[in-house]
């Protein structure tokens, strides 16, 4: 479960829905929300401060980072997101389902082997 928090803070932060200095939830409260075991969530925090996604801060809670590399991947992620949405809207008005756009995608991602060229995250080419 601490899992699919940390996945949903950070898609929150990389869609734009939590920015740079927002406060999140405290501990007690999302445990409530989710109904699940506060330790649950105190793990999800701190790996996210772990990470450098937020920081805790004593007695005041806990705050979206605002690192720069965090606010370039942010930027990044925000305009893939914006460049897959405008495929995705003209691929379906070509009469392509959202089946077709699901395999076309799968397969793309699956052709990429260590005999085709990857870009690492931090711009390098691998071979």
């Amino acid at each position: 479960m601490y899992l699919q928090l940390i996945e949903q803070v950070k898609h929150a932060v990389a869609t734009g829905l939590l920015a740079p200095g927002d406060q999140l939830p405290g501990m007690r409260r999302v445990a409530e929300d989710l109904v699940i075991n506060p330790n649950t969530v105190a793990k999800a925090y701190r790996e996210l401060e772990h990470a450098g996604w937020i920081e805790l801060r004593h007695g005041a809670g806990a705050f979206v980072a605002q690192t720069p590399v965090q606010r370039d991947r942010v930027v990044l992620l925000s305009e893939a997101s914006e460049q897959v949405r405008a495929l995705v809207d003209q691929l379906r008005s070509s009469g392509v389902t959202d089946a077709e756009l699901r395999r076309i995608l799968e397969s793309e991602l699956n052709r990429q082997s260590p005999h085709h060229p990857a870009v690492h995250p931090s711009g390098d080419h691998r071979e």
